[in-house]
């Protein structure tokens, strides 16, 4: 019966282990996901910006060259 106990705790033990490691591996890969899409939608955002930005110089610039 003695054995059977501790045959039992250890796998507890080795289950909660095995728990704790999937965790973070999900944590840590949810972590680089989540940045990923973020610097894509940073990189999107500051496009449209610049984009925005130079269009309304361009836009200036050949206002006064017209006028």
């Amino acid at each position: 019966m003695h054995a059977q106990y501790e045959v039992a705790i250890f796998n507890i033990e080795k289950d909660r282990q095995t728990d704790r490691q999937t965790d973070r591996q999900t944590d840590r890969q949810t972590d680089r996901q989540t940045d990923k899409q973020t610097d894509r939608q940073t990189d999107r955002q500051t496009d449209r910006q610049t984009d925005r930005q130079t269009d309304r110089q361009t836009d200036r610039q050949t206002d006064r060259l017209t006028d």
